[in-house]
């Protein structure tokens, strides 16, 4: 990694499984942990944060199996389960010296942020979410030609051995294709930035397929278990989204309400990568949910 977030001190931090995950830390004051999406690292965070850091302890971490942090084999379902990794930033924020602390998530990162307030209510104490439904819901809205805007989740749901061939043979091109698909104003991801989050991905296909992968099995077990148990995000939640909703067909705050009683649900006209996009925008919202 030669890129970092300006003012950021960095660290490794070791879990108890034994896994590394590579730490950036700024600021003072009340924290807050942000997760990065797919195919990204931290750096995504690197507007977002060091606006925040000017009143809090901004916490941005490179996922299991991303970055520069460890990248476990995928050994069974827990391995990238979002469960596993919930627990394991946690853990991470424990090791810092917080108990408890709000945490915000983007795509990837908003599954594992979701996860995380639903196991560990009484630590999380403000959750965001950017553009992205909770694993259940998501795989519900998918439906007939509709669903080809979600190709890699088929593609990466398949056993090991063929996703992680195929990608891999062209892993600049698959992870490149998101970073323009995706991104309304490219000019938002500079070309270091860019060529960082390339050679990260290029250099992560078996884990970050193995997340992928995941979310296609335990993940949905988890999530239709809580669904049964009724249990909900009881924290108050901001989602940010871009308006999916008009464009496959369905209600994204009525879905999101289900999860979470105490809800902001927010369109924001950006691309996917909104912290990069229209950072002052992510700002915005996150500063007025951690006031309720």
């Amino acid at each position: 990694m030669t890129i970092t977030i300006p003012g950021f001190e960095y660290q490794q931090i070791s879990t108890t499984d034994g896994v590394r995950l590579n730490v950036a830390v700024g600021g003072s004051g009340t924290p807050l942990v942000l997760l990065h999406g797919f195919p990204q690292t931290h750096l995504m965070w690197r507007h977002v944060a060091t606006a925040l850091a000017s009143d809090h302890t901004v916490i941005c971490p490179d996922l299991r199996g991303y970055g520069a942090s460890d990248k476990p084999i995928e050994e069974n379902a827990d391995t990238y389960s979002k469960r596993t990794m919930a627990t394991e930033i946690v853990e991470v924020a424990r090791r810092l010296g917080h108990e408890k602390f709000a945490l915000v998530g983007h795509d990837r990162g908003a599954l594992v942020a979701i996860r995380a307030g639903l196991d560990h209510p009484d630590v999380i104490t403000h959750l965001g979410s950017l553009d992205v439904l909770p694993t259940l819901d998501m795989w519900d809205i998918l439906h007939g030609s509709n669903a080809a805007v979600a190709f890699h989740l088929y593609l990466m749901a398949q056993p090991p051995g063929l996703p992680e061939q195929m990608i891999s043979a062209s892993a600049d091109a698959f992870f490149e294709y998101f970073l323009d698909a995706w991104t309304q104003n490219r000019e938002a991801i500079p070309a270091d930035v860019r060529a960082e989050y390339l050679r990260a991905s290029r250099e992560a296909v078996p884990s970050i397929v193995a997340d992928y992968r995941a979310s296609a099995g335990i993940d949905i077990e988890h999530d239709q278990a809580d669904r049964d148990a009724g249990n909900q995000l009881h924290m108050p939640v901001t989602v940010i989204q871009q308006d999916w909703g008009s464009m496959l067909g369905y209600d994204a705050e009525a879905l999101w309400k289900a999860w979470a009683p105490d809800l902001e649900h927010r369109t924001l006209s950006a691309g996917h990568f909104m912290a990069e996009e229209a950072p002052a925008e992510v700002v915005d919202a996150i500063r007025t949910l951690l006031k309720r």
